[in-house]
């Protein structure tokens, strides 16, 4: 018998249902699900993030229209759900990065940027009158000269990718991965099949101009954006 009316586990954020769920959370990773969608992958000498832009009105700028972000020259985020909630916790990731560079004089490495978000994604999963962030982050990078790919998503949790996908279409995206990713692909192999899980997602709406690109290597850390 449930203690308390279970319409309070769907309102509340803070109290867990008798089956371990916390609801708003789950209605937070809805909103992921139904975001555009964003691809990570390592590659033979490098590393990926593909995004695809959903125009749905002729009288938008296209370029106005982001999935892909800088959080600093060898780190790029790509974000899928709502974008107020992705553009607030970019901003305090760059924050981040400049105050640990002024502090320890030297440049934080991926995993350290995508932990520190996540610990925010996690705090707002605990307090009342919040709400958890409605959006889910791919971090990319080149660390120590290996390709790092990292998740973190509305519950606070993190996990590191070989390839991966957030966003509406995941499960189709995730299923053409496993069969076709090889992490020894060149770059040009990477972008081709980051464009056709992309593709899949989107299906009859799709539109290859609407892509966007950003990817580094271990020769050139430094990420290249193209859209």
């Amino acid at each position: 018998m449930y203690p308390v009316s279970p319409q309070a586990y769907d309102r509340a954020l803070t109290l867990f249902s008798p089956d371990g769920r916390l609801f708003q959370v789950e209605y937070a990773k809805e909103a992921v699900n139904n975001g555009a969608p964003v691809v990570g992958m390592a590659f033979k000498n490098g590393v990926l993030l593909g995004g695809y832009r959903r125009i749905n009105n002729k009288l938008v700028v296209p370029e106005s229209v982001k999935k892909i972000f800088m959080i600093e020259p060898h780190i790029s985020v790509g974000t899928s759900g709502w974008v107020a909630d992705a553009r607030r916790l970019i901003e305090y990731a760059q924050r981040n990065v400049q105050n640990y560079k002024m502090t320890y004089n030297e440049i934080p490495t991926v995993e350290y940027v995508c932990r520190e978000v996540s610990n925010i994604f996690q705090a707002y999963t605990q307090y009342g009158g919040t709400r958890p962030f409605g959006t889910a982050l791919l971090f990319a990078g080149i660390d120590d000269n290996e390709m790092k790919l990292f998740e973190t998503d509305p519950s606070g949790s993190m996990i590191q990718y070989n390839a991966a996908a957030i966003g509406a279409g995941r499960d189709k995206i995730l299923e053409h991965l496993n069969k076709h990713y090889k992490k020894d692909m060149t770059l040009e192999n990477a972008i081709k099949l980051t464009e056709k899980v992309l593709s899949i997602s989107e299906e009859d709406k799709y539109n290859e101009k609407n892509i966007e690109i950003s990817y580094a290597t271990i020769d050139n850390p430094k990420f290249v954006y193209k859209s």
